[in-house]
């Protein structure tokens, strides 16, 4: 190689290529396409009046105004909800849970086909989809697994992420519950994440709590906990079909005898044990009977308004807590001291209990 081709700076055998500037991911004209999105938002009144009139993508746009997080956004719901309020409560509201694979969304879509087809029902499900504690992400995949039930013009499907809500349902099911009502929806299926300690607020908000269970994964007395069983109005062991029959048969009993073992509910009511079946349709008509059933004998001796007013005291004691948090950390003196606090917890030097009180301290001051 000779001395003059090697002084050149592009004479090694590999080099840079620095390519083209890359352009940014950003529309430079994003403020104007806000800006647009703001002004063809509908109105409060225009959401009032498709609701009422039982448009379901009107709905749809109410229930993704209430579940808004931002600032523009709360007011308007709030005034939304205001003005459904008294066109609500007309429904029955039927919470949902079991233990993961349980079959709740082949229940579902099996038994709310059977109330629209079977008793003319008009039919809203909120089904709520556990959200990711690390990606904060959620498939929100409810909908695709119910295909005839989604496909009905009386049926509205709304799958919603659970968030931080240790509930097992989203922060705004009850308001998305007020809005479905208002739009003429007379039964209302609330399906939760799963069964846990935690994931038991769904008995706070429905009028019927029906437990789902599963035949032959275990123990079945040790498959869940107490206080689920003492609480649920009724319970379904899903399944029962093909060879899983008499298992699920077997089940139905072993849980039968151990609801019997409870104390009596204030309300007159002894829960019951039904097997189903997605599949074959058993059990659909009888599930019905017996929610029906619970639903004449709580309203005859007063329990369901009564829950109903107890109910819309923890929905506003909720909503108080969940202020308080949402004001706390949104306070300038707390996010400007947080993560000092964060820090010195971190490294041993202050306790969580005094770090926690110290950060109380700047908001009650």
């Amino acid at each position: 190689m000779s001395s003059e081709f090697a002084s050149r700076p592009d004479s090694e055998a590999l080099s840079i290529s620095h390519g083209v500037a890359g352009k940014s991911i950003v529309n430079p004209n994003i403020k104007a396409v806000l800006a647009k999105r703001r002004r063809n938002e509908a109105s409060v009144d225009e959401l009032f009046e498709g609701i009422l009139n039982g448009n379901r993508t009107t709905l749809a746009q109410g229930i993704t105004l209430v579940e808004s997080n931002l600032p523009e956004h709360q007011n308007k719901a709030q005034e939304l909800i205001q003005k459904c309020l008294p066109y609500s409560g007309n429904s029955l509201r039927i919470g949902i849970t079991g233990s993961p694979g349980a079959g709740k969304s082949s229940f579902i879509e099996a038994f709310g086909v059977y109330l629209i087809k079977e008793h003319g029902k008009k039919l809203a499900v909120l089904a709520i989809d556990p959200t990711s504690q690390r990606t904060k992400g959620s498939i929100l995949g409810d909908k695709t697994r119910m295909n005839e039930l989604s496909s009905d013009t009386n049926a509205f499907i709304r799958p919603s992420p659970s968030g931080s809500s240790l509930g097992g349902v989203a922060q705004k099911t009850r308001e998305s519950a007020l809005l479905c009502e208002a739009a003429g929806y007379s039964i209302i299926l609330i399906e939760t994440v799963g069964v846990g300690q935690s994931e038991t607020a769904v008995h706070g908000m429905s009028d019927f709590f029906l437990l789902l269970m599963l035949a032959g994964a275990g123990d079945e007395l040790q498959g869940i906990k107490r206080g689920i069983m003492e609480m649920c109005d009724g319970m379904a062991i899903t399944k029962c079909d093909g060879q899983n029959v008499t298992k699920a048969l077997a089940a139905r009993s072993e849980y039968q005898n151990a609801l019997h073992l409870f104390p009596a509910t204030p309300y007159n009511w002894r829960p019951r044990v039904i097997t189903t079946s997605a599949v074959t349709k058993e059990g659909l008509s009888e599930t019905w009977n017996m929610i029906s059933e619970y639903e004449k004998t709580v309203k005859q001796n007063g329990w369901f308004l009564q829950n109903r007013k107890e109910q819309q005291k923890n929905w506003m004691e909720n909503t108080i807590h969940d202020g308080l948090i949402s004001k706390f950390y949104s306070n300038p003196a707390v996010q400007k001291e947080l993560p000092l606090v964060e820090q010195a917890v971190l490294e041993g030097k202050e306790s969580p209990f005094k770090a926690a009180n110290r950060l109380l301290d700047l908001i009650s001051g």
